[in-house]
């Protein structure tokens, strides 16, 4: 019942290292609350799970509910937020204003990641209400691009929202940050032929990762870039593809949530980093590592196979 913070770590990575002195010093100062260290590429299905993007991030849990988040090594950001959660209903009036104003400057972020934003229970592969379903069944064949947010997933965001957009039901649909309405109002757009016009279509996004794609003859999609890698394998194939000599572009999908969803559907390929020569999907780490074992890497990588 008590606060539990879960560090989302990697070996790899120095501001890690700092952020876990600051996390020992504030386990012996606050005896209540329970510090784990995760490392964050040792459980892909629950870094993906909870969007890990980049580490350091941490994950705070009340009563087995998500209530809060921090990514980045912010040691000042870090003790306030243990100090704010551990207090619980002693929270003073002031401190709940920041609070409240932290949690309104990332729920217009979550909004406006993609032109087209659903916020719904479960995912599009596995809505988890019938609402939800039919929200997705109805965007899909009308070809419609759209990112979502799984309300389970993070119970600050599942009722904030409700006040945010003051809409009390899920599904939410935003466009352009202006929220559309829910399932009813969605039937009335679709029924009206006005859908199509208020929502963004899923072939402009096609286009957008078609040009991508192609930007170079070798282009890399990772989180971050060559002179920064945001997490362990892209870290290790930017060292290979360095290894080869051979000219590459990145692309940084934590920069851009529509290309970074759309382009798991668009090639097939659910992970990250992804690697395209000419145009054609290579593959991921462990293809590049084979590849590179065959001595297959390099032609491939000149066009030449």
């Amino acid at each position: 019942r008590s606060l539990v913070v879960v560090h989302f770590w990697a070996p790899w990575a120095p501001q890690c290292a700092q952020m876990n002195e600051v996390m020992a010093a504030l386990a012996k100062e606050h005896v209540q609350v329970t510090f784990v260290k995760l490392e964050a590429e040792a459980v892909p299905e629950v870094s993906e799970k909870y969007e890990i993007n980049s580490v350091p991030t941490f994950l705070f849990f009340k009563n087995s509910q998500k209530v809060d988040r921090l990514d980045g090594a912010h040691a000042p950001e870090l003790t306030k937020k243990v100090q704010r959660h551990a207090s619980g209903s002693s929270i003073s009036a002031g401190s709940n204003d920041v609070a409240k104003e932290d949690l309104a400057v990332r729920l217009k972020k979550l909004i406006n990641a993609a032109p087209c934003m659903l916020f719904m229970k479960g995912s599009p592969k596995e809505p988890r209400c019938g609402f939800s379903k039919q929200m997705v069944e109805i965007l899909n064949k009308h070809g419609i691009s759209f990112s979502s947010f799984d309300i389970f997933s993070d119970e600050e965001v599942r009722q904030g929202l409700k006040t945010y957009s003051n809409w009390p039901t899920y599904p939410q649909l935003y466009v352009a940050g202006e929220l559309i309405g829910g399932l009813d109002i969605v039937k009335e757009l679709e029924a009206s032929g006005e859908l199509d016009t208020v929502c963004p279509k899923a072939h402009k996004l096609d286009d957008k990762l078609k040009t991508l794609i192609n930007k170079a003859p070798v282009m890399l999609f990772m989180k971050g870039n060559k002179q920064m890698a945001k997490c362990g394998f892209s870290k290790q194939i930017i060292e290979i593809l360095n290894s080869t000599g051979v000219d590459y572009e990145t692309f940084d999908i934590l920069e851009d949530e529509e290309v970074r969803q759309g382009l798991k559907t668009y090639s097939n390929w659910p992970t990250y980093p992804q690697l395209y020569v000419k145009g054609e999907l290579v593959g991921g780490l462990d293809i590049v590592k084979e590849l590179k074992e065959n001595g297959e890497l390099l032609p491939i990588l000149k066009g030449e196979n």
